[in-house]
C-alpha cells in the first residue's frame, strides 16, 4: 500500500476472490509470455519494449474481437467508425 501511495496510484477496487475481474488480464498476459517473451532472450528492455508493442499493435489487435463492439477486432471498430482512419493505412 506505500508503494501504491508513493507513486500516487490506486489499488484495485475489485471484491477479493473475484475472479472474473483478472480473467482477461491473465488471458492477455498468458498469449503475451507464449507468443513474444518465451521465443527467445532479449539483449536489451528497448528491444523487448518494441517487440511487444509491435505483437499488440500488429496480432492482438488484429485478432482479439469483443462482444461491446459487436464482435468485431479494434481495428475493425475503429476502421468502422473512423473511416479516415482506413485511408491513413
Amino acid at each position: 500500500m506505500h508503494a501504491l501511495n508513493e507513486h500516487h496510484l490506486l489499488g484495485s477496487m475489485g471484491q477479493v476472490g473475484a475472479a472474473g475481474d483478472n480473467a482477461a488480464m491473465e488471458s492477455f498476459f498468458a498469449l503475451l509470455q507464449k507468443n513474444v517473451l518465451d521465443r527467445r532472450r532479449w539483449r536489451t528492455r528497448d528491444e523487448l519494449r518494441t517487440a511487444i508493442i509491435t505483437w499488440i499493435e500488429r496480432t492482438y489487435h488484429r485478432r482479439r474481437w469483443q462482444a461491446r463492439l459487436g464482435r468485431l477486432t479494434p481495428i475493425e471498430y475503429e476502421t468502422i467508425m473512423n473511416p479516415t482512419v482506413s485511408l491513413a493505412a
